[in-house]
Formats: structure tokens, C-alpha cells, sequence
């Protein structure tokens, strides 16, 4: 019975305690439950996780702005770009409004004739009218045009062996009306062609040996072995308008020979 009392006693302790009892905690802190504690916790974190992502998002927009800013910001040149190409276009401009100066080139007029020893004896009496082409050289006769004259006429012949010929017309404006002969080794006359006139390729002799690329360099005849040796070989060519006749007279094919070459330029109304 003893034991029953102090029991009974001790659950009416028990009872009447109050959690007013304990400092610092009250009801409202009781009654919230772990799992909701726990659940706010994670709203936190996940208020905290979506404030942060827009921060994340916007950063990457800014990047992505700031690259296509990049996308759109135009290459600046390096010095000197520019005007390179400005100075090729107006280099391209300048040589087609060259080549469109260039005139039409008609083809020449020319025979051959059986007065070989006739043209070798009256040339013999006449100045510079015999010369000896050596092997491997070329021998170019420039002829200006004149205003007094229509079509320009050669004649020419050599002693025992052929030689190439052929003629070119420079539109470039006379400054000169003197006939000049220039004789040079193949290497150095495609060295001067190459500097003054523009790029020649050199071919053969028998297919016609050059090409004329320059705009300001017509060809009328490609230069081909002519047996002169057997008759006299002639021709005229009417002035396509104001420029320079080229008469080359080719031996850089011949390793061992020189050619004796009677020949006469002259004008025809």
C-alpha cells in the first residue's frame, strides 16, 4: 500500500509540471514538430539555391552578350592592309584600262621571192644593211610609226641557213622616230622584255617562241624559223595606230652557227 501511495504521489508531480519550468523553452518551439523543422530547413536551402541560380543565369547571359558583342565588333586591320589592297585594286583598275587602249592587231601581209641573189647584192651597196647575227642572240629592230607613213614593209635573207622571225607592236606613245637595232643574248633580251614590257614565257622557235602577256605588247607574228636561206621572205603591216614595230630576228636556238642576214625596213604610204 505504501508503494501504491508514493506512486499515485509521484505521477501527481509529474502532472502538475509546466513547461513554463524550463527556461528558454516555450510551447510554440515544442509544438513545432522535427519534421517540420527539418522541412523548413530545406525550403531554406532551396530559397537559397533559387536565389542564387538567377545570379548564375544572368551571369551567363552577360557572357553570352558580351560574346556576341565580341561577334559583332569588326576586325580591325593591321597598318598598311588597306592600302595594300586599295593599291592592288587600283594596280588592276590601271592595267584594264590599259589593255582596253590596246588596238585591234590585224595579221600581216606576206610573200616570199625567188630574187634572193638580186636582194643580196643591192643590199650589200646599202649602210646596215648586212649584219651577222652570232649564235644564241637576238636581234630586235624597233620601228616607230610615223605620220607620214601608213604600214611599215621588211624584207630580209641570209647566207646558207635559216633563222626565226617575228613581230610585236608596243602601243606606248612615240618619243623617238630614229629605226634602232638592239642585238642581246636570249637571256638578256627576256630579261629586258620582262622589265619593260611585262612577263614573256619563252617557248620554241619552232612553235613560235614567245608569248606576250603585257597589255601594252601585241603580237602580230610569233617567231618562227623562216628558211630565208632559200628565198627571200617579205611582208607589210598597216599601222594599227600610233606605237613601236619589233622585228626580232631570232639565232638563240643555234649553239654553233651565225647567220649572215641582209634585211630593209622602210615605210609605204
Amino acid at each position: 500500500m505504501e508503494r501504491l501511495e508514493a506512486t499515485s504521489e509521484l505521477q501527481s508531480r509529474l502532472s502538475s509540471l509546466s513547461f513554463s519550468s524550463f527556461p528558454g523553452i516555450t510551447s510554440k518551439h515544442c509544438e513545432t514538430r522535427p519534421q517540420d523543422r527539418l522541412q523548413n530547413t530545406d525550403l531554406t536551402e532551396s530559397c537559397s539555391h533559387s536565389i542564387g541560380q538567377p545570379n548564375m543565369d544572368g551571369a551567363t547571359e552577360d557572357s553570352r552578350q558580351h560574346a556576341e558583342g565580341n561577334e559583332e565588333t569588326p576586325t580591325e586591320q593591321a597598318p598598311g592592309e588597306g592600302a595594300e589592297e586599295n593599291n592592288t585594286a587600283g594596280n588592276y583598275q590601271l592595267s584594264a584600262e590599259t589593255k582596253a587602249q590596246m588596238p585591234p592587231l590585224k595579221p600581216p601581209t606576206t610573200w616570199t621571192s625567188a630574187t634572193l641573189k638580186e636582194l643580196k647584192a643591192k643590199l650589200r651597196m646599202e649602210k646596215d644593211s648586212v649584219v651577222t647575227v652570232y649564235r644564241g642572240d637576238i636581234m630586235t629592230v624597233h620601228v616607230p610609226t610615223v605620220p607620214e607613213g601608213k604600214r611599215v614593209c621588211w624584207e630580209f635573207a641570209t647566207d646558207g641557213y635559216d633563222i626565226g622571225f617575228g613581230i610585236y607592236f608596243d602601243c606606248t606613245p612615240v618619243t623617238s622616230r630614229s629605226i634602232t637595232v638592239h642585238i642581246s643574248e636570249s637571256s638578256d633580251d627576256e630579261d629586258e622584255e620582262e622589265e619593260m614590257e611585262g612577263p614573256v614565257s619563252s617557248g620554241d622557235v619552232e612553235k613560235g617562241s614567245k608569248t606576250i602577256i603585257n597589255s601594252n605588247l601585241g603580237e602580230i607574228l610569233p617567231v618562227y624559223r623562216q628558211d630565208s636561206h632559200l628565198s627571200v621572205h617579205g611582208g607589210n603591216h598597216e599601222f594599227p595606230g600610233e606605237g613601236t614595230y619589233l622585228l626580232k630576228f631570232d639565232n638563240s636556238y643555234s649553239l654553233w652557227r651565225n647567220k649572215t642576214l641582209y634585211y630593209r625596213v622602210y615605210y609605204s604610204a
